[in-house]
Protein backbone atom coordinates (compact mmCIF):
# COMPACT_ATOMS: atom_id res chain seq x y z
CA UNK A 1 0.00 0.00 0.00
CA UNK A 2 1.06 3.17 -0.67
CA UNK A 3 3.25 5.61 1.53
CA UNK A 4 1.24 8.34 3.14
CA UNK A 5 3.66 11.14 1.37
CA UNK A 6 1.24 14.25 1.40
CA UNK A 7 -0.12 15.25 4.49
CA UNK A 8 -2.82 18.14 5.91
CA UNK A 9 -1.21 20.67 7.20
CA UNK A 10 -2.45 21.95 11.08
CA UNK A 11 -1.18 24.59 11.80
CA UNK A 12 0.75 27.83 10.17
CA UNK A 13 -1.46 27.91 6.97
CA UNK A 14 -4.28 30.41 5.96
CA UNK A 15 -7.12 29.63 4.11
CA UNK A 16 -9.21 32.14 1.70
CA UNK A 17 -12.69 32.36 2.35
CA UNK A 18 -15.93 33.28 0.57
CA UNK A 19 -17.38 34.70 3.56
CA UNK A 20 -16.88 38.47 4.68
CA UNK A 21 -14.02 40.48 2.99
CA UNK A 22 -13.25 39.63 -0.57
CA UNK A 23 -10.30 37.67 0.64
CA UNK A 24 -10.94 37.02 4.11
CA UNK A 25 -7.52 35.32 5.65
CA UNK A 26 -7.62 34.08 9.16
CA UNK A 27 -4.78 31.65 11.01
CA UNK A 28 -6.20 28.43 11.59
CA UNK A 29 -4.22 28.42 14.98
CA UNK A 30 -2.15 31.39 16.95
CA UNK A 31 0.78 30.99 14.79
CA UNK A 32 1.35 33.52 12.59
CA UNK A 33 4.08 34.26 9.39
CA UNK A 34 5.98 36.39 11.70
CA UNK A 35 6.44 33.47 14.44
CA UNK A 36 6.62 30.51 12.14
CA UNK A 37 8.95 30.89 9.58
CA UNK A 38 12.11 30.44 11.72
CA UNK A 39 14.07 27.39 10.55
CA UNK A 40 14.77 24.96 7.90
CA UNK A 41 11.79 22.12 9.06
CA UNK A 42 9.14 25.27 9.35
CA UNK A 43 9.94 25.81 5.41
CA UNK A 44 9.89 22.13 5.10
CA UNK A 45 5.85 22.27 6.85
CA UNK A 46 4.92 25.01 4.35
CA UNK A 47 6.41 23.44 1.64
CA UNK A 48 4.14 19.88 2.46
CA UNK A 49 1.13 22.73 2.84
CA UNK A 50 1.58 23.76 -0.46
CA UNK A 51 1.92 20.66 -1.85
CA UNK A 52 -1.64 20.09 -0.06
CA UNK A 53 -2.88 22.99 -1.29
CA UNK A 54 -2.74 21.41 -4.72
CA UNK A 55 -3.89 17.83 -3.59
CA UNK A 56 -6.77 20.19 -2.42
CA UNK A 57 -8.03 21.98 -5.58
CA UNK A 58 -9.24 19.08 -7.11
CA UNK A 59 -11.12 17.87 -4.41
CA UNK A 60 -13.40 21.12 -3.65
CA UNK A 61 -16.31 22.11 -6.15
CA UNK A 62 -16.32 21.01 -9.83
CA UNK A 63 -12.79 18.91 -10.14
CA UNK A 64 -11.06 19.99 -12.81
CA UNK A 65 -10.05 16.51 -14.24
CA UNK A 66 -13.76 15.64 -14.56
CA UNK A 67 -14.87 19.16 -15.77
CA UNK A 68 -12.19 19.36 -18.13
CA UNK A 69 -13.07 15.60 -19.53
CA UNK A 70 -16.31 17.17 -20.02
CA UNK A 71 -15.35 19.99 -21.96
CA UNK A 72 -13.94 17.68 -24.46
CA UNK A 73 -15.32 15.99 -27.44
CA UNK A 74 -14.68 12.71 -26.06
CA UNK A 75 -17.44 12.91 -23.26
CA UNK A 76 -20.91 14.21 -22.56
CA UNK A 77 -21.76 15.92 -18.80
CA UNK A 78 -23.71 12.54 -18.00
CA UNK A 79 -24.96 11.74 -13.85
CA UNK A 80 -28.08 11.08 -12.65
CA UNK A 81 -31.35 11.60 -14.36
CA UNK A 82 -32.84 13.42 -11.52
CA UNK A 83 -29.81 15.63 -10.82
CA UNK A 84 -29.28 19.55 -12.08
CA UNK A 85 -28.41 19.89 -15.18
CA UNK A 86 -24.66 21.57 -13.68
CA UNK A 87 -22.79 18.95 -16.11
CA UNK A 88 -25.24 19.42 -19.04
CA UNK A 89 -23.79 23.44 -18.20
CA UNK A 90 -20.46 22.45 -18.40
CA UNK A 91 -20.03 20.05 -21.76
CA UNK A 92 -22.71 22.62 -23.45
CA UNK A 93 -21.10 26.43 -22.38
CA UNK A 94 -24.88 27.37 -22.01
CA UNK A 95 -25.56 29.06 -18.55
CA UNK A 96 -29.13 28.44 -19.33
CA UNK A 97 -29.16 24.29 -18.67
CA UNK A 98 -28.56 25.42 -15.27
CA UNK A 99 -29.51 28.31 -12.51
CA UNK A 100 -26.05 27.55 -11.17
CA UNK A 101 -24.20 30.72 -11.18
CA UNK A 102 -21.94 29.77 -8.66
CA UNK A 103 -20.85 25.98 -10.03
CA UNK A 104 -17.21 26.77 -9.85
CA UNK A 105 -17.24 29.02 -6.59
CA UNK A 106 -15.47 26.60 -4.38
CA UNK A 107 -12.80 25.77 -6.94
CA UNK A 108 -12.06 29.40 -7.30
CA UNK A 109 -11.50 29.48 -3.53
CA UNK A 110 -9.29 26.69 -2.91
CA UNK A 111 -7.06 27.47 -6.02
CA UNK A 112 -6.51 31.02 -4.02
CA UNK A 113 -5.50 29.45 -0.74
CA UNK A 114 -3.64 26.56 -2.51
CA UNK A 115 -1.82 29.88 -4.14
CA UNK A 116 -1.59 31.99 -0.83
CA UNK A 117 0.39 28.99 0.79
CA UNK A 118 2.87 29.44 -2.25
CA UNK A 119 3.16 33.21 -1.61
CA UNK A 120 3.39 32.97 1.85
CA UNK A 121 6.53 30.68 2.19
CA UNK A 122 7.96 32.60 -0.85
CA UNK A 123 7.90 35.51 1.21
CA UNK A 124 9.43 34.23 4.00
CA UNK A 125 11.97 32.85 3.10
CA UNK A 126 14.74 35.34 4.12
CA UNK A 127 13.42 35.34 7.55
CA UNK A 128 14.49 31.60 7.79
CA UNK A 129 17.58 30.64 9.10
CA UNK A 130 18.64 28.13 6.42
CA UNK A 131 22.18 27.72 8.04
CA UNK A 132 24.09 28.25 5.31
CA UNK A 133 22.27 25.69 3.16
CA UNK A 134 21.62 27.92 0.17
CA UNK A 135 21.03 24.92 -2.10
CA UNK A 136 17.74 23.64 0.36
CA UNK A 137 16.55 27.38 0.08
CA UNK A 138 17.03 27.26 -3.77
CA UNK A 139 15.16 23.84 -3.73
CA UNK A 140 12.07 24.95 -1.41
CA UNK A 141 11.95 28.29 -3.52
CA UNK A 142 12.07 26.43 -7.28
CA UNK A 143 9.12 23.58 -5.75
CA UNK A 144 6.89 26.25 -4.53
CA UNK A 145 7.36 28.65 -7.45
CA UNK A 146 6.46 25.43 -9.49
CA UNK A 147 3.54 24.85 -7.43
CA UNK A 148 2.17 28.37 -7.92
CA UNK A 149 2.83 28.06 -11.76
CA UNK A 150 0.56 24.85 -11.92
CA UNK A 151 -1.88 26.51 -10.21
CA UNK A 152 -2.21 29.26 -12.18
CA UNK A 153 -2.07 27.66 -15.18
CA UNK A 154 -4.66 25.63 -14.39
CA UNK A 155 -6.75 28.89 -13.63
CA UNK A 156 -6.02 30.85 -16.59
CA UNK A 157 -6.82 28.12 -18.97
CA UNK A 158 -9.52 27.95 -16.67
CA UNK A 159 -11.06 31.38 -16.60
CA UNK A 160 -8.64 33.69 -18.74
CA UNK A 161 -8.92 36.73 -17.02
CA UNK A 162 -7.76 36.71 -13.40
CA UNK A 163 -6.38 38.27 -10.13
CA UNK A 164 -2.58 37.94 -10.42
CA UNK A 165 -1.14 37.46 -6.79
CA UNK A 166 2.60 37.02 -6.16
CA UNK A 167 2.54 37.70 -2.29
CA UNK A 168 0.22 37.35 0.40
CA UNK A 169 -2.80 40.04 0.18
CA UNK A 170 -6.42 40.52 1.33
CA UNK A 171 -6.64 43.63 -1.27
CA UNK A 172 -9.43 43.48 -3.91
CA UNK A 173 -7.10 44.00 -7.14
CA UNK A 174 -9.00 43.64 -10.87
CA UNK A 175 -8.05 40.82 -12.91
CA UNK A 176 -5.20 40.88 -14.64
CA UNK A 177 -3.94 40.21 -18.17
CA UNK A 178 -3.52 36.75 -19.33
CA UNK A 179 -0.12 38.05 -20.81
CA UNK A 180 0.74 39.63 -16.93
CA UNK A 181 -0.51 36.06 -15.62
CA UNK A 182 1.62 33.82 -18.83
CA UNK A 183 4.72 35.67 -18.02
CA UNK A 184 4.59 35.19 -13.61
CA UNK A 185 3.61 31.39 -14.91
CA UNK A 186 6.75 31.57 -17.14
CA UNK A 187 9.49 33.07 -14.80
CA UNK A 188 8.26 30.61 -11.94
CA UNK A 189 8.79 27.22 -14.44
CA UNK A 190 12.38 28.97 -15.37
CA UNK A 191 13.47 29.23 -12.19
CA UNK A 192 12.15 25.97 -11.04
CA UNK A 193 13.63 24.15 -14.12
CA UNK A 194 16.71 26.40 -13.88
CA UNK A 195 17.46 25.39 -9.97
CA UNK A 196 16.16 21.74 -9.58
CA UNK A 197 18.57 19.48 -8.98
CA UNK A 198 18.72 16.94 -12.10
CA UNK A 199 17.52 13.45 -10.37
CA UNK A 200 16.86 10.93 -13.40
CA UNK A 201 13.75 8.82 -12.58
CA UNK A 202 16.17 5.97 -11.60
CA UNK A 203 17.96 7.95 -9.11
CA UNK A 204 14.80 9.17 -7.41
CA UNK A 205 13.52 7.66 -3.98
CA UNK A 206 10.14 6.02 -3.25
CA UNK A 207 9.99 8.23 -0.39
CA UNK A 208 10.16 11.52 -2.67
CA UNK A 209 7.98 10.03 -5.14
CA UNK A 210 5.32 13.37 -6.17
CA UNK A 211 7.82 15.79 -5.47
CA UNK A 212 8.72 18.67 -8.43
CA UNK A 213 11.85 17.86 -10.36
CA UNK A 214 13.59 19.94 -12.52
CA UNK A 215 11.95 17.24 -15.53
CA UNK A 216 8.44 18.01 -14.19
CA UNK A 217 9.31 21.78 -14.53
CA UNK A 218 10.96 21.23 -17.97
CA UNK A 219 8.00 19.16 -19.15
CA UNK A 220 5.32 21.02 -18.00
CA UNK A 221 6.84 24.29 -19.67
CA UNK A 222 6.37 22.96 -22.84
CA UNK A 223 2.35 22.22 -22.13
CA UNK A 224 2.48 26.39 -21.00
CA UNK A 225 4.30 27.12 -24.13
CA UNK A 226 2.04 24.94 -26.83
CA UNK A 227 -1.44 26.47 -25.44
CA UNK A 228 -0.31 30.23 -25.08
CA UNK A 229 1.09 30.26 -28.29
CA UNK A 230 -1.48 28.64 -30.00
CA UNK A 231 -4.85 30.42 -27.89
CA UNK A 232 -3.48 34.13 -27.99
CA UNK A 233 -1.48 33.06 -31.48
CA UNK A 234 2.15 34.55 -30.02
CA UNK A 235 5.42 34.10 -30.95
CA UNK A 236 6.72 32.98 -27.40
CA UNK A 237 6.13 32.62 -23.92
CA UNK A 238 5.03 36.07 -23.07
CA UNK A 239 8.38 37.15 -23.95
CA UNK A 240 10.23 34.70 -21.44
CA UNK A 241 11.12 31.15 -23.33
CA UNK A 242 10.94 30.87 -27.33
CA UNK A 243 10.08 27.96 -29.16
CA UNK A 244 13.94 26.78 -28.96
CA UNK A 245 14.10 27.20 -25.39
CA UNK A 246 10.90 25.27 -24.62
CA UNK A 247 11.87 22.15 -26.96
CA UNK A 248 14.76 22.40 -25.48
CA UNK A 249 13.63 21.92 -22.10
CA UNK A 250 11.53 18.89 -23.51
CA UNK A 251 14.66 17.24 -25.46
CA UNK A 252 16.53 17.49 -21.78
CA UNK A 253 13.60 15.32 -20.55
CA UNK A 254 13.62 12.91 -23.12
CA UNK A 255 17.70 12.30 -23.38
CA UNK A 256 18.05 12.97 -19.63
CA UNK A 257 15.28 11.89 -17.61
CA UNK A 258 15.78 8.52 -17.39
CA UNK A 259 11.87 8.43 -17.95
CA UNK A 260 10.50 5.46 -20.72
CA UNK A 261 7.40 4.41 -22.25
CA UNK A 262 5.82 1.01 -20.39
CA UNK A 263 5.50 -1.76 -22.52
CA UNK A 264 2.08 -2.10 -22.09
CA UNK A 265 -0.28 0.79 -22.17
CA UNK A 266 -2.78 -0.97 -19.48
CA UNK A 267 0.09 -1.13 -17.15
CA UNK A 268 -0.58 2.58 -16.34
CA UNK A 269 -4.42 2.06 -14.97
CA UNK A 270 -5.25 -0.15 -12.23
CA UNK A 271 -9.00 -0.53 -13.07
CA UNK A 272 -7.69 -1.70 -16.86
CA UNK A 273 -4.29 -4.14 -15.82
CA UNK A 274 -5.34 -5.45 -12.25
CA UNK A 275 -2.76 -7.42 -10.92
CA UNK A 276 -0.53 -6.21 -14.34
CA UNK A 277 -0.17 -2.70 -12.90
CA UNK A 278 2.62 -1.39 -12.71
CA UNK A 279 2.30 0.86 -9.50
CA UNK A 280 2.37 4.56 -9.02
CA UNK A 281 5.96 5.38 -9.38
CA UNK A 282 6.76 3.80 -12.93
CA UNK A 283 8.97 4.79 -15.46
CA UNK A 284 6.40 6.88 -17.16
CA UNK A 285 5.32 9.09 -14.41
CA UNK A 286 7.10 12.40 -14.37
CA UNK A 287 4.75 14.23 -11.78
CA UNK A 288 1.69 13.47 -10.12
CA UNK A 289 -1.47 14.99 -7.51
CA UNK A 290 -1.04 12.04 -5.00
CA UNK A 291 -3.79 10.70 -2.78
CA UNK A 292 -4.21 8.21 0.35
CA UNK A 293 -7.59 6.83 1.50
CA UNK A 294 -7.26 8.38 4.72
CA UNK A 295 -10.04 11.06 4.08
CA UNK A 296 -12.69 11.29 6.41
CA UNK A 297 -15.64 14.07 6.77
CA UNK A 298 -13.48 15.58 9.90
CA UNK A 299 -11.22 17.46 7.44
CA UNK A 300 -8.87 15.04 6.23
CA UNK A 301 -8.59 15.40 2.43
CA UNK A 302 -6.29 13.46 1.25
CA UNK A 303 -8.40 10.87 -0.64
CA UNK A 304 -9.35 11.51 -4.66
CA UNK A 305 -12.54 13.03 -3.92
CA UNK A 306 -13.86 12.99 -7.35
CA UNK A 307 -13.01 10.01 -8.87
CA UNK A 308 -16.15 8.44 -7.52
CA UNK A 309 -17.70 10.94 -10.30
CA UNK A 310 -16.81 8.91 -13.15
CA UNK A 311 -17.96 5.32 -11.78
CA UNK A 312 -20.59 3.31 -13.50
CA UNK A 313 -23.67 4.99 -12.02
CA UNK A 314 -24.84 3.55 -8.67
CA UNK A 315 -23.73 -0.04 -9.87
CA UNK A 316 -20.36 -2.27 -8.94
CA UNK A 317 -19.43 -4.41 -11.56
CA UNK A 318 -16.19 -6.27 -10.75
CA UNK A 319 -13.39 -4.58 -10.99
CA UNK A 320 -15.32 -1.51 -11.45
CA UNK A 321 -16.88 0.02 -8.29
CA UNK A 322 -19.94 2.51 -8.17
CA UNK A 323 -19.62 5.70 -9.03
CA UNK A 324 -22.09 8.75 -10.11
CA UNK A 325 -21.77 8.29 -13.89
CA UNK A 326 -20.45 11.63 -14.83
CA UNK A 327 -18.54 12.05 -18.38
CA UNK A 328 -19.92 9.28 -20.29
CA UNK A 329 -18.07 8.48 -23.07
CA UNK A 330 -19.43 9.49 -26.96
CA UNK A 331 -19.40 6.49 -29.21
CA UNK A 332 -17.74 8.73 -31.73
CA UNK A 333 -14.95 8.53 -29.34
CA UNK A 334 -15.14 4.76 -29.24
CA UNK A 335 -15.28 4.28 -32.74
CA UNK A 336 -12.37 6.62 -33.13
CA UNK A 337 -9.92 3.92 -32.00
CA UNK A 338 -8.78 1.64 -34.57
CA UNK A 339 -9.92 -1.91 -32.95
CA UNK A 340 -6.04 -3.03 -32.91
CA UNK A 341 -5.42 0.20 -31.12
CA UNK A 342 -5.05 -1.00 -27.53
CA UNK A 343 -5.63 2.05 -25.68
CA UNK A 344 -9.39 1.65 -26.69
CA UNK A 345 -10.28 -1.69 -24.39
CA UNK A 346 -7.43 0.45 -21.30
CA UNK A 347 -8.99 3.66 -21.44
CA UNK A 348 -12.60 2.72 -22.30
CA UNK A 349 -15.72 0.42 -20.46
CA UNK A 350 -17.54 -0.93 -22.88
CA UNK A 351 -21.20 -2.25 -21.00
CA UNK A 352 -21.72 -4.07 -24.39
CA UNK A 353 -18.26 -5.60 -25.34
CA UNK A 354 -17.86 -5.88 -21.56
CA UNK A 355 -20.93 -8.00 -21.04
CA UNK A 356 -21.42 -5.75 -18.17
CA UNK A 357 -25.81 -6.01 -16.94
CA UNK A 358 -26.18 -2.51 -16.36
CA UNK A 359 -29.25 -2.23 -14.06
CA UNK A 360 -29.44 1.85 -13.04
CA UNK A 361 -30.34 3.06 -16.83
CA UNK A 362 -33.55 4.95 -15.62
CA UNK A 363 -30.78 6.59 -13.20
CA UNK A 364 -28.44 7.24 -15.29
CA UNK A 365 -28.76 10.85 -17.50
CA UNK A 366 -26.87 10.87 -21.13
CA UNK A 367 -26.40 7.19 -20.82
CA UNK A 368 -23.77 5.83 -23.99
CA UNK A 369 -23.11 2.77 -23.42
CA UNK A 370 -19.57 4.16 -22.25
CA UNK A 371 -17.40 4.64 -19.04
CA UNK A 372 -14.27 6.30 -18.48
CA UNK A 373 -11.67 2.98 -17.51
CA UNK A 374 -8.78 4.96 -16.48
CA UNK A 375 -10.15 6.13 -13.76
CA UNK A 376 -12.67 4.36 -12.92
CA UNK A 377 -13.36 3.30 -8.92
CA UNK A 378 -12.61 0.05 -8.49
CA UNK A 379 -14.68 -2.97 -6.50
CA UNK A 380 -13.89 -6.11 -5.01
CA UNK A 381 -15.22 -9.71 -6.62
CA UNK A 382 -18.13 -9.34 -4.14
CA UNK A 383 -19.00 -5.81 -5.46
CA UNK A 384 -17.32 -4.16 -2.21
CA UNK A 385 -15.57 -1.04 -2.83
CA UNK A 386 -11.88 -1.46 -2.34
CA UNK A 387 -11.53 1.37 -0.32
CA UNK A 388 -13.42 -0.64 2.19
CA UNK A 389 -11.46 -1.61 5.36
CA UNK A 390 -8.97 1.33 4.67
CA UNK A 391 -8.94 4.29 6.48
CA UNK A 392 -12.38 5.47 7.14
CA UNK A 393 -13.55 3.01 4.04
CA UNK A 394 -15.90 5.98 2.44
CA UNK A 395 -16.06 4.71 -1.14
CA UNK A 396 -17.07 8.19 -1.93
CA UNK A 397 -13.84 10.39 -0.64
CA UNK A 398 -11.48 7.51 -0.02
CA UNK A 399 -9.94 6.74 -3.98
CA UNK A 400 -6.76 6.74 -3.24
CA UNK A 401 -5.42 6.30 -7.36
CA UNK A 402 -3.38 9.94 -7.95
CA UNK A 403 -3.79 11.57 -10.85
CA UNK A 404 -1.31 11.94 -13.65
CA UNK A 405 -0.66 15.18 -14.27
CA UNK A 406 2.57 14.66 -16.62
CA UNK A 407 3.59 11.52 -18.16
CA UNK A 408 6.74 10.63 -20.83
CA UNK A 409 4.15 10.16 -23.86
CA UNK A 410 3.05 13.71 -23.31
CA UNK A 411 6.80 14.89 -23.50
CA UNK A 412 7.01 12.98 -26.77
CA UNK A 413 4.63 13.84 -28.14
CA UNK A 414 5.19 17.61 -27.59
CA UNK A 415 8.57 17.71 -28.66
CA UNK A 416 7.90 16.13 -31.51
CA UNK A 417 4.78 19.33 -32.08
CA UNK A 418 7.69 21.48 -31.74
CA UNK A 419 9.79 20.17 -34.56
CA UNK A 420 12.37 17.89 -33.01
CA UNK A 421 14.57 16.65 -35.46
CA UNK A 422 13.53 12.75 -33.92
CA UNK A 423 9.94 13.98 -34.53
CA UNK A 424 9.15 10.89 -36.50
CA UNK A 425 10.96 8.34 -33.82
CA UNK A 426 8.96 9.79 -31.06
CA UNK A 427 5.91 9.55 -32.48
CA UNK A 428 6.60 6.22 -33.99
CA UNK A 429 7.72 5.15 -30.43
CA UNK A 430 4.26 6.28 -28.70
CA UNK A 431 2.12 4.28 -31.89
CA UNK A 432 4.12 1.12 -31.14
CA UNK A 433 3.45 0.66 -27.99
CA UNK A 434 -0.25 1.14 -28.67
CA UNK A 435 -0.61 -0.90 -32.16
CA UNK A 436 2.46 -3.79 -30.64
CA UNK A 437 2.57 -6.47 -33.38
CA UNK A 438 -0.11 -4.19 -35.58
CA UNK A 439 1.87 -1.17 -35.51
CA UNK A 440 2.40 0.28 -38.85
CA UNK A 441 4.14 3.98 -40.04
CA UNK A 442 2.19 7.20 -39.86
CA UNK A 443 3.74 10.23 -41.24
CA UNK A 444 4.31 12.68 -38.21
CA UNK A 445 2.48 15.65 -38.89
CA UNK A 446 0.81 18.61 -36.86
CA UNK A 447 -2.91 17.03 -37.36
CA UNK A 448 -1.45 13.30 -36.42
CA UNK A 449 0.25 14.58 -33.85
CA UNK A 450 -3.64 16.25 -32.05
CA UNK A 451 -5.09 13.31 -33.11
CA UNK A 452 -2.52 10.65 -31.76
CA UNK A 453 -2.93 12.70 -28.35
CA UNK A 454 -6.63 12.58 -28.06
CA UNK A 455 -6.34 8.30 -28.45
CA UNK A 456 -3.27 8.18 -26.00
CA UNK A 457 -4.28 11.38 -23.49
CA UNK A 458 -7.58 10.45 -23.29
CA UNK A 459 -9.66 11.30 -20.16
CA UNK A 460 -5.86 13.20 -18.68
CA UNK A 461 -7.31 16.65 -18.82
CA UNK A 462 -5.47 17.77 -22.05
CA UNK A 463 -8.36 16.90 -24.91
CA UNK A 464 -10.03 20.08 -24.69
CA UNK A 465 -7.13 22.39 -23.96
CA UNK A 466 -5.55 20.83 -27.01
CA UNK A 467 -8.77 21.80 -29.50
CA UNK A 468 -8.87 25.08 -27.84
CA UNK A 469 -5.19 26.27 -28.62
CA UNK A 470 -5.70 25.17 -32.43
CA UNK A 471 -7.66 28.09 -32.28
CA UNK A 472 -11.83 28.73 -30.55
CA UNK A 473 -13.08 28.10 -34.45
CA UNK A 474 -11.48 24.72 -34.45
CA UNK A 475 -12.63 23.90 -31.07
CA UNK A 476 -15.96 24.54 -31.95
CA UNK A 477 -16.67 22.88 -34.97
CA UNK A 478 -15.13 19.69 -33.07
CA UNK A 479 -17.26 20.23 -30.07
CA UNK A 480 -20.47 20.52 -31.62
CA UNK A 481 -23.28 17.79 -32.05
CA UNK A 482 -26.10 16.75 -32.35
CA UNK A 483 -27.19 12.87 -31.54
CA UNK A 484 -29.02 11.17 -29.69
CA UNK A 485 -28.40 9.80 -25.90
CA UNK A 486 -30.48 7.70 -23.23
CA UNK A 487 -31.93 9.77 -20.62
CA UNK A 488 -33.98 7.24 -17.85
CA UNK A 489 -33.28 5.14 -20.65
CA UNK A 490 -35.82 6.93 -22.94
CA UNK A 491 -33.89 8.31 -26.51
CA UNK A 492 -33.12 12.42 -26.00
CA UNK A 493 -32.11 14.33 -28.46
CA UNK A 494 -28.10 16.11 -27.12
CA UNK A 495 -27.10 19.45 -28.93
CA UNK A 496 -23.65 20.75 -28.32
CA UNK A 497 -24.31 24.41 -30.49
CA UNK A 498 -20.45 26.17 -31.86
CA UNK A 499 -22.48 29.51 -30.56
CA UNK A 500 -21.63 28.98 -27.72
CA UNK A 501 -17.92 27.77 -27.50
CA UNK A 502 -17.59 30.86 -29.70
CA UNK A 503 -19.40 33.46 -27.69
CA UNK A 504 -17.15 32.19 -24.42
CA UNK A 505 -14.45 31.68 -25.96
CA UNK A 506 -13.81 27.95 -24.65
CA UNK A 507 -13.92 30.36 -21.22
CA UNK A 508 -15.71 29.41 -18.09
CA UNK A 509 -18.18 31.67 -15.92
CA UNK A 510 -16.18 33.44 -13.24
CA UNK A 511 -18.19 32.61 -10.18
CA UNK A 512 -20.64 35.23 -9.29
CA UNK A 513 -20.58 35.27 -5.79
CA UNK A 514 -16.64 35.92 -5.88
CA UNK A 515 -17.83 39.26 -8.51
CA UNK A 516 -20.27 40.33 -5.86
CA UNK A 517 -17.37 39.99 -3.08
CA UNK A 518 -15.58 42.33 -4.90
CA UNK A 519 -17.92 45.03 -5.14
CA UNK A 520 -17.93 44.42 -9.48
CA UNK A 521 -13.97 44.85 -9.48
CA UNK A 522 -14.10 41.44 -11.26
CA UNK A 523 -15.71 41.30 -14.53
CA UNK A 524 -18.04 38.23 -15.70
CA UNK A 525 -16.18 36.58 -19.10
CA UNK A 526 -18.41 37.32 -22.08
CA UNK A 527 -21.14 34.97 -22.89
CA UNK A 528 -21.89 33.93 -19.15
Amino acid sequence: MKKLNIYILAFAMFLVSSCGDYLDVEPITDLTEQNFYQTPNDAYTALVGCYDGLQVVYNRGVALPVAVTIFSDNCFGGTGNSDNYDYQLLDEFDNSRSPNQNIFDDTWIAYYAAVYRCNTLLQYMEQIDWKNNEDLRVQYEAEARFIRAYLYFDMVRLWGHIPLLLAPSTENIPQSSPDEVYKAIADDLKFAADNLDAISYPAQADEEFGRVTKYAAEALIGRVYLFYTGYYKKTDLAGVITKAEALAYLEDVIQNGGYSLLENFSELWPAASLDQYAGEHNQETIFSIRYTYTSDYNGNTDGNHWKVMLGIREQSVYPYGQGWGAATVTPEFWNTYDENDTRREASIISIKDEGINFEKLKNQREYTGYYVKKYSPMSNKDGSSVVEGLGQGLFQISQFQDFVAIRYADVLLMAAELGSPNAQSYFDEVRRRAYQDDFTTLTVTKDNIIEERRLELAFEGIRYWDLLRQGVNYAAQKLATSTTVLNGGKETKKVINQSEILETQGLQQIPNTQITLSGGVLKQNTGW
